[in-house]
């Protein structure tokens, strides 16, 4: 009889394997010793998920003290844990196995346990993690302050009274004269104690500070607050700065609860101590913060009104100087407060943007390996017989071929193609005299090529094209015209007796040259004068829109005279000039009678033609 060879698979191996480490986890627990088994978690020999799962377990059977003597091998091994081996398939292991023994643990008592619990979280997830963010702000609502609620069962009235019955004597050791707090103008009494700590369900839940009813109940007992704050003043005696010093100096440690204490009997100590004063200021700020503060998801009710955020500031710099005031290095504890809040703000903006990851994408720098690239051919690299590039087309290769050299061909004097002043302006200058007799549409200045080009010269080597002026023009043929008066009198090249200006005048802007011959015909005495415009405007006031709309001016136009001036009759003088300036010889005392008639000014009308 032969026997054959028993064929066990992969899975069943480490099905067995599993099986065994946690025979021999079970027994280590029983002898309370450290779980060595651990050394075999390699990677092929068992299952990937074993290990947490056996971490699980023995935090689950061991004490806590027990625990922390077992966490700190997690701890250790934190680079094993974050191995691509281990990652993917413990990562939720472990955050359950940490989520459990943080419920085990009191945040007052094992306040060290949990952060060292935080800080192995902290480095054993990238910063791109989103497990552990409160990505929709939900506030810890379980977090109650149990104080005392019944008047009837206060113990104020029989603490005062045992007070006055024993004397209050004052034993070694004890609070003595010099310690003792200065005397509070507001009595502390019951009303006090609970309207102090009923402030804890507002830093519990800010969202009910946006409810009109709980906002004044809020805003009442805070007031109430911060002035036994401010008559309670505290200095380094109060706060024993004698006595902090020799417990720094004997290397004694100091002690945080992370849970307040909310009995009455000790209202009096918690007023006078400055860590606990401190810790109600911060959580104004913290409330404060997050009411002002632009939250994704606030609910679109969650909107405080301009009393409130008045409030709310002017509160805000109560609270930081009175943690100026609060010994020791006050001024210091507020900077960093200060500062830790606005960095808060950046977190906020980070959450309210998508929580996007902090990681940046890696880029190759390897340079890449070259390809082989075919060899071109050598009339198309310019070594054939005849050292010419073919570029498909005899036309481009004879523009190709032109020179060797196509950068310095581009830096090739021949190429400056830019004309001079006199040589481009020649024909509009001859078609601007009158005696030419050209008419307007046939004139190059109405050529939109030829205006597009013109203005480029202009820009480039005229100064009248940067100077300002006050003349509007209606279309750029109107400012060409004007642009050929000015270098018809300048450009030396054209002689004077071809440039007939139509008038002999001392014009220094050339505005003649452009005037038809009609315009010689004109008469300067039916325009109005300046005098004349001043005049108008003082009487015209406020009412000068009335005129414009009658004169033809365009909105666009009313909105630039009231921004360049304020003044009242500055604009109606103003208007008047716009008219003038459009209207050019047309401009003339009748036409503006006719308009201030037409909008009703009939007196003033009468007045203007008299004159």
């Amino acid at each position: 009889m032969t026997l054959l060879p028993c064929v066990h698979s992969e899975v069943e191996k480490k099905t067995t394997l599993d099986q065994a480490l946690r025979g021999v986890l079970g027994d280590q627990i029983l002898q309370t010793c450290y779980p060595s088994c651990f050394t075999v978690f390699l990677v092929g020999i068992c299952s990937p998920t074993t290990p947490f799962l056996l971490l699980g377990d023995v935090l689950d059977c061991l004490p806590l003290d027990q625990c922390d003597k077992i966490f700190s091998f997690v701890e250790e091994n934190v680079s094993t844990w974050k191995s691509n081996s281990f990652y993917t398939a413990g990562k939720n292991y472990l955050l359950r196995m940490c989520n459990d023994l943080l419920r085990r643990l009191s945040k007052s008592q094992n306040t060290v346990f949990c952060g060292r619990i935080q800080l192995f979280l902290a480095r054993l997830f990238p910063l791109s993690e989103k497990s552990g963010l409160n990505l929709q702000s939900q506030f810890n609502l379980e977090n109650v302050t149990v104080f005392n609620k019944n008047e009837q069962e206060s113990t104020f009235g029989q603490k005062h009274t045992e007070e006055k019955e024993d004397g209050m004597e004052v034993e070694e050791g004890e609070m003595g004269e010099e310690d003792a707090p200065a005397p509070c103008s507001i009595p502390i009494d019951y009303n006090l104690y609970r309207k102090f700590w009923t402030l804890q369900d507002y830093f519990r839940n800010p969202v009910q500070c946006y409810d009109k009813f709980s906002w004044m109940t809020f805003l009442k007992f805070s007031e109430e607050t911060l002035a036994v704050f401010k008559s309670y003043k505290l200095d380094d005696m109060q706060v024993s700065k004698r006595k902090l010093e020799e417990l720094r100096a004997s290397g004694g440690e100091h002690v945080y609860f992370a849970k307040f204490l909310t009995s009455e009997k000790l209202m009096d100590l918690q007023l006078s101590d400055s860590n606990f004063r401190r810790h109600i200021l911060l959580q104004y700020l913290i409330l404060f913060q997050y009411l002002k503060g632009q939250v994704k998801f606030k609910s679109s009710g969650c909107v405080l009104n301009d009393d409130q955020t008045t409030w709310i500031e002017e509160t805000t710099k109560l609270v930081f100087q009175l943690l100026k005031e609060i010994p020791p290095d006050g001024d210091k504890f507020a900077t960093m407060v200060e500062h830790i809040l606005n960095t808060e703000e950046n977190w906020n903006d980070w959450k309210n943007e998508g929580c996007s990851s902090f990681v940046k994408e890696r880029y190759d720098d390897k340079p890449k390996r070259p390809t082989r690239k075919r060899q071109a051919p050598e009339d198309f690299l310019g070594k054939g017989p005849d050292s010419k590039i073919f570029m498909g087309n005899d036309e481009l290769t004879r523009l190709w071929n032109l020179n060797h050299d196509n950068m310095e061909a581009c830096k090739s004097d021949s190429r400056s193609f830019m004309p001079s002043l006199d040589e481009f302006f020649a024909e509009a200058i001859e078609q601007a005299d009158p005696t030419n007799m050209v008419e307007e549409e046939y004139k190059a200045v109405r050529n939109p090529n030829y205006g597009w080009r013109a203005l480029r010269l202009l820009s480039r080597r005229s100064p009248h094209f940067f100077q300002p002026t006050n003349q509007k023009f209606k279309s750029l043929a109107d400012y060409l015209d004007s642009m050929v008066s000015k270098l018809a009198k300048e450009l030396p090249d054209i002689p004077s007796e071809e440039i007939k200006t139509g008038e002999e005048d001392d014009d220094d802007n050339g505005d003649n040259l452009l005037k038809d011959s009609n315009d010689s015909e004109f008469d300067e005495s039916k325009t109005v004068s300046n005098q004349q415009m001043d005049d108008i405007a003082a009487k015209l006031g406020a009412q000068w829109k009335t005129l414009a709309s009658h004169l033809e001016m365009k909105a666009a136009e009313l909105r630039e005279i009231e921004t360049d001036s304020e003044d009242i009759d500055m604009q109606a003088k103003l208007l008047l000039v716009a008219w003038q300036d459009r209207e050019g010889s047309q401009a003339t005392v009748e036409s503006l009678v006719a308009a201030l008639g037409a909008a009703g000014f009939s007196e003033i009308a009468d007045n203007l033609s008299d004159a």
